[in-house]
C-alpha cells in the first residue's frame, strides 16, 4: 500500500495561485510504470480526475484546467506537484492525491482505476 500525504491547500481569491504537493511513500511501479493524479471533489459533487502523470512524463488534463494547472513531479524525492494558476472560484474542492500501478499500457492514467489515496486538502477560491 502506497502512503500518500497531500499539502499546500488554502483559501485565495479569484486569479490567485496555489501549489499542491503530494509526498508519496513510494512511486508504484507496474508492469508500464506508473501512474500518479490529482482529483477533486466539490460539496455535492461527484469526484473528479484533475491531471494525471506517467513514469514516462507523459501528462493528462482535464479540459476544465487545461491552460492553468500544471501536475510535475520529482521521482527523487517522490513527489508529485499540481500548479494552479488563475483559480476560478468552481475549483474549490478537496484535492486528493492518488497513485496506482500502471498494468495497462494503452490506458490513459486520468481515467485510470486507483487504489491508494492521501487524505485530501482543501482549496478555497473566493470571488
Amino acid at each position: 500500500q502506497v502512503q500518500l500525504a497531500e499539502s499546500g491547500g488554502g483559501s485565495v481569491q479569484a486569479g490567485g495561485s496555489l501549489n499542491l504537493s503530494c509526498v508519496a511513500s513510494e512511486f508504484p511501479y507496474g508492469a508500464y510504470g506508473y501512474c500518479m493524479a490529482w482529483f477533486r471533489q466539490a460539496p455535492g459533487k461527484e469526484r473528479e480526475g484533475v491531471a494525471a502523470i506517467r513514469g514516462d512524463t507523459t501528462t493528462y488534463y482535464a479540459d476544465s484546467v487545461k491552460g492553468r494547472f500544471t501536475i510535475s513531479q520529482d521521482k527523487f524525492e517522490n513527489t508529485l506537484y499540481l500548479q494552479m494558476n488563475s483559480l476560478k472560484p468552481e475549483d474549490t474542492a478537496i484535492y486528493y492525491c492518488a497513485a496506482a500501478r500502471r498494468e495497462r499500457k494503452f490506458a490513459p492514467c486520468l481515467g485510470y482505476e486507483y487504489n491508494n489515496w492521501g487524505r485530501g486538502a482543501q482549496v478555497t477560491v473566493s470571488s
